[in-house]
């Protein structure tokens, strides 16, 4: 079973792809997708991602994408560029018929260190543990998109 977390946005999308195999979590990809807004007009942003995204699924066919909850924000126009890129992600995943599951910040943190209050050191020196790396994932983006894939995993268990 393949599970690709990501964890969304315009500037730097992150992803982690980890597999099951015979009850073994292994990590098979992770890092991020960038887009600048001073080359790139907005759509043409959003058709990088979605490109990145598409070939990320080509490359390791997933069984289950797993995304960060939207949670509300005071920046009106950042929570709607992170929508926009939640809504290419989402349908490239449902053009595929792959399952889609989101999971809000706490779920993650609960799922990776048992405590829905953790900080994100604990969570990605977790997720070095869990995943048997020999340095935290970087950058930031990408750990996110382990810990959401990780999550998932859990979750299912």
């Amino acid at each position: 079973m393949i599970v690709i977390g990501i964890d969304p946005g315009l500037a730097r999308l992150g992803y982690g792809v980890l597999e099951v195999n015979k009850g073994e979590i292994l990590p098979l990809n992770y890092g991020c997708i960038e887009t600048s807004g001073r080359d790139l007009r907005a759509s043409e942003r959003l058709l990088k991602i979605y490109t990145a995204v598409e070939a990320l699924f080509d490359k390791y066919p997933p069984d289950h994408l797993s995304l960060e909850k939207l949670f509300f924000t005071k920046n009106i126009s950042s929570a709607m560029r992170v929508s926009e890129v939640r809504g290419i992600i989402l349908l490239a995943a449902e053009k595929r018929n792959i399952m889609i599951t989101e999971y809000t910040p706490n779920q993650i943190k609960q799922a990776i260190t048992g405590s829905g209050r953790a900080d994100k050191r604990q969570v990605q020196e977790m997720i070095k543990q869990l995943l048997r790396l020999t340095k935290i994932p970087t950058p930031d983006d990408a750990a996110d998109a382990l810990s959401i894939a990780l999550c998932h995993i859990h979750i299912l268990r």
